[in-house]
């Protein structure tokens, strides 16, 4: 069965930008089960991704392309036409190592110019490589998860920007036989080559053959997990998948395509977000990359907003945590705003779920700047499908809506206990993971569809044209005593929303137990400005432990208990964690999100004191209305 039907519109106006059709095609499953897909077909792709840098190279040779601020506060950039000629350059300089599949290149360091020269250089001729999270080489301590990712990768050669900076981590976890590429500072022990040298190759006919020999399904590059469930995998990502899912998006959000987008981006190109979507729309569509060298923590996001100051996107993406620090900055000064939504044709963000009153904040500082609203787009995806699956491509969503599929994909929703998990087939979803067939295997359900892990559900069972809505993941439920199921994302998505600013997550507990209770991650810097009198030379624990702050806990989750509906979303007791989650324990990702077993395993003591009886004196107890 088809359902369509137009756009919705609302007052205040939302600026008007050119959206895909908002049609989905829907059949019913024995058992409970729906399949959802786009009734229209998606259109043809390029098989390479480079294609259309040699098409821009040509066409828009002079556009700047991709731009970084150096030390002295310019900005350097570089055009089309260069970017392509250094481009074939260190592709030469590929080949001429010997560089495959079971020999890829591997990236160690933060977005910058020569990082998005090299990716495009390996992606030209065919040779795979990674882009590997600085934090296990800058912010964790063991560097077991470094050492993971190299003896799986066996990489024939490693790029740094510093050796100096990261000397500590390739000696823990780098053989010295491997060679290396650096911008600067060489490490002693190792076979460096310089950057400078390096990409004074002369480019020769080599580099146009390996190109011509690229097929779809060759291997592009390796992306790596989160780790959430044990250590990060390393997520095959074919050239089909990535210009296949790109078009995929520009059917979805023609105004990509129409507006070459001009973006200023910080997110790292070692996840999906920022190296594939982000990344890959700019070249996709002759658009212009600010490298954004903020990040969403306070005092970085002032370097954001000196960027955006400048820089006028036509399209802003962040996370939910960017778009919080963003949003009091923009309501403190006018020049900002008004320059920040000038020609803004949209605000997208991905990777959490954002609350509706940071929502609501944008929409009334859009209307008081400019007399119109900006169209919110979000949507759902993952590493393993290159990423993106739905889009809300319509006013009128609110916060928690995914959208429908977008053309080219089927979406399966199977029942998984009293939910539905989403599942995916299509040409940008993954193969399976490098060198693991046991994960890659568990993967795929019978028909060969990629099970996702999220739990969604219908805005409205009887329109399925309003799309669908995120309803946690399927993992991180359980049962409590009584039998009675809790989800555990809805409830953390509440309490995230209602304790903000205090809070930056929630660790949910009660498998087996009596009730919920829940082990809080604060917001260290917020909760300070609550106990003023302390100083700031006060120890986080100490601060955390003081009346103002316990009360503060107190009352938010007492107004949470207020509107639970059950023991199922209720929480009653609570711990507000003094030291924070450890990525090298694996509680915390990489790109800052909570892995919730590991935390609770970890903290399996304090798990154990919000269940003592009576409760401990760190606990703060909350009496839930019977």
């Amino acid at each position: 069965m088809r359902y369509g039907g137009a756009n919705a519109v609302l007052r205040p106006p939302v600026r008007q930008i050119p959206l895909g059709p908002r049609e989905v095609r829907l059949s019913r499953r024995a058992g409970g089960g729906f399949v959802l897909s786009s009734p229209y077909p998606l259109q043809s792709y390029p098989s390479r991704l480079t294609e259309r840098l040699a098409h821009w190279a040509r066409m828009r040779s002079e556009q700047t392309w991709i731009a970084q601020r150096e030390a002295d506060g310019k900005w350097r950039k570089l055009s089309y036409a260069e970017g392509f000629e250094r481009v074939r350059a260190l592709a030469q300089a590929l080949l001429d190592r010997g560089l495959s599949v079971q020999r890829p290149l591997a990236i160690l360091s933060d977005n910058d110019i020569e990082h998005a020269l090299l990716a495009a250089a390996a992606l030209h001729v065919g040779i795979p490589f990674a882009a590997i999270s600085p934090a296990y080489s800058l912010v964790a301590k063991d560097f077991s998860r470094l050492r993971h990712v190299m003896e799986l990768l066996t990489p024939g050669l490693v790029f740094v920007a510093d050796g100096t900076r990261f000397s500590q981590a390739i000696r823990a976890a780098i053989p010295e036989r491997t060679a290396l590429l650096v911008l600067r500072e060489p490490l002693a022990g190792y076979a460096n080559t310089l950057f400078r040298d390096f990409q004074h190759t002369a480019a020769g006919a080599a580099v146009d053959q390996a190109y011509a020999a690229i097929a779809a399904d060759s291997i592009a590059k390796f992306l790596f997990t989160s780790g959430s469930t044990g250590q990060p995998k390393a997520v095959i990502h074919t050239h089909r998948m990535l210009t296949s899912n790109l078009q995929m998006i520009t059917q979805a959000l023609p105004y990509l395509g129409e507006t070459p987008p001009v973006i200023v981006d910080w997110l790292p190109w070692h996840h999906t977000f920022g190296g594939n979507h982000n990344y890959g729309l700019v070249m996709y569509h002759g658009g212009t990359l600010y490298i954004d060298e903020g990040r969403p923590l306070p005092g970085a996001i002032d370097r954001t907003v000196r960027n955006l100051k400048e820089i006028a996107p036509t399209v802003y993406f962040n996370v939910p945590r960017g778009y919080e620090l963003l949003a009091p900055r923009l309501r403190a000064d006018a020049d900002l705003r008004r320059h920040f939504f000038s020609r803004l044709g949209m605000l997208f963000y991905a990777g959490a779920g954002l609350s509706q009153p940071v929502w609501d904040a944008y929409e009334e500082m859009a209307v008081e700047t400019l007399g119109e609203r900006i169209l919110w787009v979000t949507g759902l995806g993952a590493t393993e499908t290159a990423p993106s699956v739905t889009f809300t491509t319509w006013d009128g969503v609110r916060a928690g809506m995914i959208g429908l599929p977008v053309p080219g994909l089927e979406v399966k929703l199977a029942p998984v206990n009293d939910k539905l998990e989403m599942r995916v087939r299509g040409d940008s979803v993954t193969t399976g993971y490098w060198r693991d067939t046991d994960s890659t295997r568990a993967a795929f359900d019978d028909e060969g569809y990629y099970r996702m892990g999220d739990a969604v559900r219908f805005v409205d069972p009887d329109d399925p044209l309003q799309g669908l809505f995120f309803d946690g993941r399927i993992g991180e439920d359980f049962k409590l005593s009584s039998g009675t199921w809790v989800s555990v994302g809805p409830l953390r998505t509440r309490a995230i929303a209602v304790g903000a600013p205090y809070l930056r997550d929630v660790v949910i507990a009660g498998h087996d137990r009596a009730y919920v209770a829940a082990l809080v991650v604060p917001d260290v810097e917020a909760c300070r400005t609550l106990c003023p009198a302390l100083g700031a030379h006060v120890s986080a624990a100490d601060m955390l432990s003081a009346e103002a702050v316990r009360a503060k806990f107190a009352a938010l989750f007492t107004q949470l208990a207020r509107d639970a509906t059950g023991s199922s979303n209720c929480i009653e007791r609570v711990l507000v964690l003094s030291t924070p989650p450890s990525i090298d324990a694996g509680e915390i990702t990489d790109k800052g999100s909570i892995n919730q077993r590991a935390l609770l395993d970890h903290r399996a003591q304090l798990v154990a004191l919000l269940y003592t009886e009576p409760p401990a004196p760190e606990v703060i107890a909350v009496t839930p209305l019977r």
